[in-house]
């Protein structure tokens, strides 16, 4: 295989509210960092031990403004895009680098009931739409209460 693969995909909940910066002609980009956990069970002592970890997520334009207006901290997402690396000089004249994922795709895993949000209507993010931009992002999409009441309890 001649080619190379540069895609990241990830499923965890935000450390933090989406920050969105907006740029003079129209652009936008927003930020936020994601937290992935690892859990196993220590072989020597039996005790579960978590590891978490936390990466740099960057979405731009019109996925940033429905990051923001529908993702809160504590809230699950799963993001597919590419790793870029960034490098600057600090205040104090230090080289600084950051790893990002640059998003392409996204979709909201938490359910706006169970997140404890207030207002009454109940969104859901199974709906996925793809924009022309070339970004992916799920639109909460409106159940109705007969919707509600047929879901199958099924234990998965």
């Amino acid at each position: 295989m001649s080619g190379t693969l540069n895609k990241v995909m990830l499923i965890g909940h935000l450390g933090d509210e989406v920050k969105v910066h907006y740029f003079e002609g129209g652009g936008c980009i927003g930020r936020f960092p994601l937290a992935t956990n690892e859990t196993y069970t220590n072989r020597t002592t039996g005790e579960r031990v978590t590891n978490t970890d936390w990466h740099n997520i960057v979405v731009r334009n019109k996925a940033a403004e429905v990051c923001e207006k529908y993702l809160k901290k504590g809230d699950k997402v799963y993001v597919e895009g590419r790793l870029k690396n960034r490098q600057w000089q600090g205040e104090d004249g230090n080289t600084r680098y950051a790893t990002e994922v640059h998003v392409q795709d996204f979709t909201f895993l938490t359910n706006k009931n169970d997140s404890g949000s207030q207002g009454g209507s109940s969104q859901s993010s199974a709906a996925t739409s793809s924009g022309s931009s070339n970004q992916g992002y799920t639109m909460p999409e409106q159940k109705t209460p007969l919707q509600e009441t047929e879901e199958d309890d099924l234990p998965f």
